[in-house]
């Protein structure tokens, strides 16, 4: 075997040997929330899931977010996004926080709908009728209900 063979070898065993390494003492994290849904069975049939505490002032875009969502989003995701028990969940929760759920996952959700995976309230359509303004709108206000909420 040639010298540059046997560099490569040694090269790729070194970094197999500290990958494995790295593997072995690495740390168990706790995420930052379940994946679990929470237990509903305490909440009334089409009730709120969460309460949301609103803040003092929202932005002027953040305004408009809440009318477009009050008139598209709210018979569903519930008045200020607190969620319908047995219709769909909030979205002033941790499972949507940004760093889980980036606003182009809402703008997604809303393009495409969204086959159920954190809650069990089944599927969500698609929905029609919604600029991509709307959208940024309602996901201005959706994060500014989030971070009076605690949820960054």
């Amino acid at each position: 075997m040639s010298k540059a063979g046997i560099g490569v070898t040694a090269f790729f065993l070194i970094g197999l040997g500290l990958a494995v390494a790295n593997f072995l003492t690495r740390e168990e994290t706790t995420p930052t929330h379940s994946m679990e849904p929470p237990d509903l069975s305490e909440v009334e049939e089409g009730g709120p899931i969460v309460e949301v505490s609103l803040p003092a002032a929202m932005s002027a875009e953040a305004q408009i977010g809440q009318r477009v969502f009050e008139a598209a989003c709210a018979d569903c995701h519930g008045t200020n996004a607190t969620g319908q028990n047995g219709v769909a969940p909030p979205l002033v929760h941790i499972t949507y926080e940004p760093n889980h759920h980036s606003d182009q996952a809402f703008l997604m959700a809303v393009r495409n709908g969204v086959r159920s995976h954190h809650w069990n309230f089944g599927n969500m359509p698609s929905i029609d009728g919604l600029t991509n303004g709307d959208v940024r709108s309602i996901i201005q206000y959706i994060r500014e209900l989030q971070r009076e909420n605690g949820i960054s």
